[in-house]
């Protein structure tokens, strides 16, 4: 089987794409069963990067909140529960 490429370098959007390429093969049937294995793979640690990105990226966002006079009046941390 050939070497895993190195995905950490990709943007989340580069990774998100190459996922859904992945994908789109592995729906289509086309591949041999060692060729889907591989990019079985290769999705599933695009999938963990992007998921771990999207994490890093709802962690820096603050929720505004608003005071009485409806002036900003300060920033808590994104909660997405």
């Amino acid at each position: 089987m050939a070497e895993d490429p190195d995905f950490s370098e990709l943007s989340f959007e580069e990774a998100l794409k190459r996922l859904e390429h992945i994908v789109a093969r592995l729906e289509s049937g086309d591949a041999a069963l060692d060729e889907a294995i591989g990019l079985y793979a290769q999705g599933d640690r695009l999938r963990a990067q992007c998921e771990a990105r999207l994490a890093a990226a709802q962690a820096r966002i603050e929720k505004i909140s608003v005071g009485a006079d409806g002036r900003p009046a300060g920033a808590t941390p994104f909660d997405a529960g």
